[in-house]
């Protein structure tokens, strides 16, 4: 059933990167038979509760990328932690920002709550990647690994904000990996910068 649901709810979410979320309403979706059909069967009887589902979704969509690679597992840290960026950079679209940027104004408490859970999620993340790092010398050891897990999320924040850099003048993936080598080489001891220099001319990022 969850993976029904969670299926149902990618087409939802898919029509409203496509449509806006102001086409996109309970209202709208239970006129269209099919819809209204899935919408009794799981008992969505709300925009709030729709609204929740679709940023669950796109929450999971996020967080699937971090366990298909594996991310606490035991490959090198810059390895990792480049093989991740490389894939939430590629994907970007599946986590789009603009719509949950909507939700921000008209659902304020859910979309709060959705962005706790995420930087909650990443925190973490970041942090793990930070001890494996500095264990085999690839990251500083004279770092606070929180503040540097905040400052992580503080910068993809930033290029996730539509206000500040506008998805028609700034491409995504420039300043996703404009982000990425900057956080690098602002951790890295020697080892790890040349490390990651080499891992860049070797790959297409």
């Amino acid at each position: 059933m969850k993976k029904e649901l969670n299926q149902f709810i990618t087409t939802i979410r898919n029509m409203t990167n496509l449509q806006g979320t102001e086409a996109v309403t309970l209202d709208k979706l239970l006129v269209i038979p099919e819809f209204e059909t899935e919408l009794r069967k799981y008992r969505i009887d709300s925009d709030e509760q729709l609204v929740t589902l679709i940023l669950e979704n796109e929450r999971s969509m996020f967080e699937v990328i971090f366990k298909d690679y594996n991310f606490d597992g035991n490959e090198d840290a810059i390895d990792i932690l480049f093989t991740v960026s490389k894939e939430m950079s590629a994907k970007f679209r599946n986590l789009s920002p603009s719509v949950t940027h909507d939700y921000k104004y008209k659902h304020p408490k859910i979309y709060q709550k959705h962005l706790d859970k995420r930087i909650m999620f990443i925190n973490e993340k970041i942090q793990v990647n930070m001890r494996k790092g500095i264990s085999q010398g690839m990251y500083r050891d004279d770092l606070s690994i929180e503040l540097v897990a905040r400052r992580y999320i503080s910068r993809l924040l930033d290029i996730h904000d539509i206000e500040t850099f506008p998805p028609e003048q700034f491409s995504f993936n420039t300043l996703f990996d404009q982000m990425f080598e900057n956080f690098v080489m602002s951790i890295g001891t020697q080892k790890g910068i040349d490390y990651y220099n080499e891992k860049k001319q070797s790959t297409s990022f």
